[in-house]
Formats: structure tokens, sequence, C-alpha cells
């Protein structure tokens, strides 16, 4: 195992935050997909998403709880998070 500097150099926390439906999710489905932590592209209008897991957020097409995921990415770990822009 590195060292624990030598990790913590190649790890990248990310959030992608914004208004109401600007296509947030949207954004970490694809990420997810050409990193190659999910073999489709889900799709939040359909209910596919992988970050919105709770079905009430399937159900409605939003993010209401904030999911973070890792996936590699070129010699780096990236922690990405999702986040709601609705209040609820």
């Amino acid at each position: 195992m590195p060292p624990k500097k030598g990790r913590l150099n190649r790890i990248r926390n990310i959030g992608i935050m914004a208004h109401i439906d600007a296509g947030k999710t949207t954004v970490t489905e694809r990420v997810l997909y050409y990193t190659g932590r999910s073999h489709k592209m889900g799709e939040v209008h359909d209910g596919e998403a992988v970050m919105d897991w709770m079905p009430q957020e399937q159900q409605r097409g939003i993010t209401i709880t904030s999911a973070v995921t890792t996936c590699p990415w070129r010699g780096h770990e990236v922690h990405l998070i999702d986040t709601p822009g609705h209040v609820d």
C-alpha cells in the first residue's frame, strides 16, 4: 500500500451543485458511464439514474438526498457527490 500522503494526492472530491433541473444527475450519470463505473447511462426521466436510489426519487424524477460514489479516472480516485436542487 502506498504511503498515506501519496494516496491522498490521488484523491479528488467533486460536488455537482446547481439550481433545479440544471442536469446535475445527468452529468453525474455520464461521468459514471465514461469512467467505466456504470455499463449504461441512466436517465433521470426514466427513473434509471444510479445516483437516484430512493423509490421516491425514481418516481418523481428528482434528487432528494445527496449521494456519493467513487470512480477511477486517469490514476485518480474521484469521489463524485450528486446534490439535490429541490428543497424537499
